[in-house]
């Protein structure tokens, strides 16, 4: 199976739902590297249940182009799909439909197609895969294969990370910085609130201090020359995405709770602004509910935290990229990926993929024919010149 468009659709026919394992796909192009003579190792996680892999063609030094993507995709569940998510179409309109199609398995089906021709002659540096899992539920899988790579595993120079960018190189995106908070109330009839602290209505006063302080970075942001410059929004945004809590109508809440999405720009430190939320709420709302009962409170936990990518045109990744593409402008990103965890761990990282975000995680999810072609025109070059 050497045509993108063929492995494409084995990868969509697999269900990875972040919810779900990825094994059978691992399995499958573990067994493909095998048959080409190319030893994978497989990184399982801790129940085994899901797992990272990694592989070097060529000579097995630290060096070389490292093609990295996650193997997880996000839930159908709830969406207006017109065909099977997970059965690659071809509706003959110029894309091709499925879950996964832009985001992202399209870079690893033709990074695989092509594996035959990056086999034909040596090369002279190697051409690394990384393919992790759990990127959608907050880039949880690729940190276990990071910690191995230099270690068991050689380090390459230069990591392209091809989530969807229309192959365009893009140089910087945000980080993101989970968090939850937990009311604890005490129950009262709803005609009694004097005796009771409601802890849904407690939660709306902090989600409604998340918003006042995300307005307040709008309002105050330097967008033309500030750091957020080329981000869209240019600021660093807070989101309480989810919300739960309450038993009835006209029963004070003792339990609530709420997860926080921060999307920081790669300068901003995202646990300030936890601490500036929790400093709030203990002085300011802590008191009111300890006055009428010293068991209640507030707890705030953070749940994941991804490094954002750091803008460095000096780097080797940079380089490369931009001279394979001949793609010289700036482009920033606001959503996460696994770059910062590798520019993190000391690789020069930048992102470049076939398809556009603006299909990512929606229903009848696509990617044009035209990208798919690009991206393997793009790899093909990456291939000569590591034979160079």
């Amino acid at each position: 199976m050497t045509d993108p468009v063929e492995m494409l659709a084995t990868l969509v026919g697999f269900d990875t739902t972040s919810s779900k394992s990825n094994l059978d796909l691992i399995h499958f192009v573990s067994d493909r590297l095998a048959e080409a003579g190319v030893e994978a190792t497989v990184l399982p996680n801790a129940d085994g249940s899901k797992a990272n892999l990694f592989a070097t063609i060529g000579p097995k030094q630290p060096g070389g182009i490292c093609l990295s993507g996650h193997t997880d995709v996000v839930p159908v569940a709830g969406q207006p799909w017109d065909t099977d998510p997970f059965l690659l179409t071809d509706k003959d309109d110029g894309r091709l439909y499925g879950r996964g199609t832009c985001d992202m398995k399209a870079f690893p089906a033709t990074a695989l197609a092509l594996l035959p021709e990056m086999l034909a002659k040596p090369l002279a540096r190697p051409i690394h895969f990384a393919f992790s899992y759990d990127e959608e539920v907050g880039c949880r899988g690729a940190p276990e294969m990071i910690a191995e790579i230099g270690e068991s595993l050689p380090k390459p120079s230069v990591v392209i990370i091809g989530e969807p960018t229309d192959m365009k190189v893009v140089s910087a995106h945000k980080g993101m910085w989970f968090f939850r908070t937990t009311v604890t109330g005490k129950e009262a009839h709803s005609s009694q609130m004097q005796s009771g602290v409601s802890a849904v209505m407690v939660a709306s006063r902090l989600v409604a201090k998340l918003d006042e302080m995300v307005k307040e970075r709008a309002a105050k942001g330097d967008f033309e020359n500030g750091p957020g410059k080329g981000f869209t929004p240019p600021y660093t945004t807070i989101h309480v995405g989810q919300i739960t809590g309450g038993t009835a109508p006209n029963i004070m809440a003792r339990h609530a709770e709420f997860t926080c999405d921060v999307r920081n720009l790669p300068e901003d430190f995202p646990e300030d602004i936890q601490k500036e939320f929790e400093d709030w709420y203990t002085a300011e709302i802590l008191p009111e509910m300890h006055a009428i009962d010293p068991a209640t409170g507030i707890e705030t936990v953070t749940e994941n935290v991804v490094k954002g990518l750091s803008e460095d045109r000096e780097s080797e990744a940079e380089t490369f990229v931009r001279q394979i593409t001949g793609d010289n402008d700036t482009h920033y990103v606001s959503y996460g990926t696994e770059a910062g965890q590798f520019q993190q761990a000391g690789m020069a990282a930048v992102v470049c993929g076939p398809g556009s975000i603006a299909q990512a995680h929606q229903p009848n999810e696509f990617i044009e024919k035209s990208q798919i072609a690009e991206c393997e025109a793009f790899l093909r070059k990456v291939i000569a010149r590591c034979r160079a």
